[in-house]
C-alpha cells in the first residue's frame, strides 16, 4: 500500500513501516527470562514468581509433555482460570511445537465436549476446582481426550492461604485420583526436566486454536500461527512504546482464555517484562482493592468493568492513580464512561478493536496523541485496511462512506480449522472480512457503525443467537423464540428472548433461566424476556424475523 491515509496523522513516535519479527511463541518468555531473570513476573493473590522461575517451570512441563509424545500436530487444551499455571502451560505447549487450544472455564460439558472433538484435543490441562475438574473428568470419560493434567489450586497460594483454602473451601475442591490418565501438574513440574529443541516455522505452524463463531452459532477454530501471535505482541509493544521492562505492572483481570487478554495482558507483559497482578476471575471489590494496594501501571478491560469501577460506592476512598494507561476493547466504549474513569484515576483510556481472527488487535487510539471519542483509533504498524461495499464488493473511496471493514496484516489468521468454506468466505485475496461496517475520517481514524453479523457482543463476549435459541427450544413449553441483542448502556448489548409458548402452556422468565443454566454458559443466558400470546413475526417465506422484533423494540 502506498501513502496510507492514516500516515499524515500517525503518532510521530511510532513507525507504521516497522519490521514485525516472526519467531516461535516460546521465545517471548525465553528472552525475557534471560534478560530479566529476577524481575517480578507474576503476583497471584500474594504469591510471587520471577521470570526465571516461570521459564524453568514451563521447560519442565514441556519436557514432561514431550516424554508423553506431545509434539507437532498434538492439540493440548488449557481449561484454567487466570493463574500462573495458565502462563506456564501456554508457553510449555508452545515449546513442544504442539498447538494450544483455549477453553472457556464457564463452558458447560456439552460445549466443552464439542470443542474437544472438533479441535482433536488429546490432553487437557486444568485444576482441582470442582467447577473445572468435574466437567473435565466427564469429558475424559466420554470424548477423545486421553489425558488430564491437574494442578492443585492450593499450591498456587501463599502461606497461610494454601493451608486455609482446602479447609474453608473443601466443597469447591475435587478429590483427584491421579493415575495413568490423570496426571499431577505439580509432579510434572517438579521433575525439572529440559525439553528437546523443536524446529518451528513461525509463518506456517499453528500455535493456537482460538474458538469463535459466526451467525450460525457454530464455533470455529481460528488457526493462529506463531508469527500471528508474536506479531500482535510486537505491534502492541510498538504502540505502547514507552514500557519500562522489569519495573512496571499489568493488571490481569480479564480471562486469559479470551484472545484479548491472552495478547494484551499476558503476551504483551511477557514480551515487555511487566509483572502480571492477577485475579482468578473478575470481582469488582477485589479489583478495586488490588489496584489500591498493588498499584498497577496498566489495565486492559471491557467498558462494563470501567463503568462498574466508576459507580462503586465509596470509590473515592481508594487510590487508583497508579494507572498510567488503560485500553478498552470487546465492545464500544461510551464517552461518558471513559471521561468519568479518567477523572477518577488521572490515566488515559483509549478504545481499541480486534477480532479473534486477527490475534486479536488491529486498531487502537493513540496513547499520547489524539484519541477520538467513538473511534476505534488507527491501525497498528504494518496493518492495512480497506472498506468495501458489501453488496457490490467494490472498494469504498469516499471519506465517511460506509463499507465492510477488511484487514490485512501479520496478525491475521491462517484460516479456520477444518473449515475451508468458512475460511474462503472470511479470507479473500489475503483480506480478512470482518463483517463490521465502518467509516474512515480524513485522518485515518476508523469508526464502527454497524454489523453484518447477528452476533451479540455483551460485556466483551460473543454470543450467538442461534445457539441460545436452540437451548430455549429444548424447553417443552416453547413453541417459537427469537433471540437478539438489544442496546445496554454498560454492557453494550444484552441478550433478549422473544417467546411464544405452546397452547395451554405457561412459562416464567425465572423458570426459563433456571432451565437454561444446564444448557448455556452464564453470558449466553438472556437477561430480558418478552412472552407473547400471538405468533412471532415472520418473513414472507415463513422464517422467524429477528429484524422485525428489533424494529418493534426501537419504534
Amino acid at each position: 500500500m502506498t501513502s496510507p491515509l492514516w500516515l499524515k496523522s500517525y503518532p510521530a513516535e511510532i513507525d507504521w513501516y516497522a519490521d514485525i519479527p516472526a519467531h516461535p511463541v516460546h521465545l517471548l518468555l525465553e528472552r525475557t527470562a534471560a534478560e530479566y531473570p529476577s524481575a517480578p513476573a507474576f503476583d497471584f493473590l500474594g504469591k510471587k514468581y520471577d521470570w526465571a522461575t516461570l521459564h524453568r517451570m514451563a521447560r519442565a512441563l514441556a519436557a514432561a509433555l514431550q516424554a508423553r509424545g506431545v509434539g507437532k500436530g498434538t492439540k493440548v487444551g488449557l481449561f484454567l482460570p487466570n493463574t500462573p499455571s495458565y502462563l506456564v502451560g501456554y508457553y510449555a505447549i508452545a515449546m513442544t511445537g504442539a498447538t494450544i487450544v483455549n477453553y472457556n472455564p464457564l463452558y458447560p460439558v456439552k460445549e466443552l465436549a464439542y470443542q474437544i472433538e472438533n479441535s482433536e484435543t488429546d490432553i487437557l490441562i486444568t485444576c482441582d476446582l470442582s467447577l473445572l475438574y468435574d466437567k473435565a473428568l466427564a469429558c475424559l470419560r466420554d470424548t477423545r481426550l486421553r489425558t488430564l493434567i491437574v494442578s492443585q489450586f492450593a499450591n498456587l497460594l501463599p502461606f497461610p492461604k494454601n493451608i486455609l483454602f482446602p479447609l474453608l473451601k473443601s466443597k469447591d475442591i475435587s478429590t483427584v485420583p491421579y493415575d495413568q490418565r490423570i496426571l499431577s501438574y505439580d509432579a510434572l513440574i517438579a521433575t525439572g526436566g529440559a525439553p528437546q529443541p523443536v524446529s518451528i516455522d513461525p509463518l506456517e505452524d499453528i500455535a493456537l486454536l482460538q474458538y469463535t463463531g459466526g451467525t450460525t452459532g457454530v464455533p470455529k477454530g481460528a488457526m493462529l500461527t506463531h508469527a500471528n501471535i508474536v506479531g500482535n505482541a510486537e505491534q502492541g509493544t510498538l504502540w505502547c512504546h514507552d514500557f519500562k521492562p522489569g519495573q512496571e505492572k499489568m493488571l490481569g483481570i480479564l480471562p486469559f482464555f479470551h484472545v484479548f487478554a491472552m495478547t494484551a495482558v499476558m503476551n504483551l507483559s511477557v514480551r515487555n517484562a511487566l509483572e502480571i497482578i492477577a485475579l482468578p476471575r473478575f470481582e469488582l471489590e477485589d479489583t478495586i482493592r488490588l489496584i489500591h494496594k498493588k498499584r498497577p501501571d496498566y489495565m486492559m478491560a471491557v467498558p462494563a468493568i470501567f463503568n462498574a469501577i466508576n459507580n462503586y460506592p465509596g470509590i473515592e476512598c481508594y487510590n487508583l492513580r497508579s494507572l498510567k494507561a488503560c485500553i478498552s476493547g470487546g465492545a464500544p466504549m461510551p464517552v461518558e464512561i471513559k471521561k468519568s474513569f479518567e477523572d477518577k484515576t488521572g490515566c488515559t483510556v483509549v478504545e481499541g478493536y480486534g477480532l479473534t481472527e486477527s490475534s486479536p488487535i488491529t486498531h487502537v487510539n493513540p496513547l499520547r496523541a489524539e484519541n477520538r471519542a467513538g473511534s476505534i483509533g488507527m491501525v497498528l504498524p504494518r496493518t492495512e485496511i480497506k472498506l468495501i461495499d458489501p453488496e457490490t464488493g467494490r472498494d469504498v473511496t469516499t471519506l465517511k462512506e460506509r463499507g465492510e471493514l477488511c484487514i490485512k496484516g501479520p496478525q491475521v489468521m491462517k484460516g479456520y480449522w477444518n473449515n475451508p468454506d468458512a475460511t474462503a468466505k472470511t479470507l479473500q485475496n489475503g483480506w480478512l472480512h470482518t463483517g463490521d461496517i465502518a467509516t474512515l475520517d480524513e485522518d485515518g481514524y476508523t469508526y464502527i457503525v454497524d454489523r453484518l453479523k447477528d452476533m451479540i457482543i455483551t460485556n466483551g463476549y460473543n454470543v450467538y443467537p442461534r445457539n441460545v435459541e436452540e437451548a430455549i427450544y429444548l424447553h417443552p413449553s416453547v413453541e417459537e423464540c427469537i433471540v437478539a441483542g438489544v442496546p445496554h448502556p454498560q454492557r453494550g448489548e444484552v441478550v433478549k428472548a422473544w417467546i411464544k409458548c405452546k397452547e395451554g402452556r405457561d412459562l416464567s422468565a425465572e423458570d426459563l433461566k433456571t432451565f437454561l443454566k444446564d444448557h448455556l454458559s452464564p453470558m449466553e443466558i438472556p437477561r430480558l424476556y418478552e412472552f407473547r400470546k400471538d405468533p412471532l413475526p415472520k418473513t414472507m417465506i415463513g422464517k422467524l424475523s429477528r429484524k422485525d422484533v428489533l424494529s418493534e423494540e426501537t419504534s
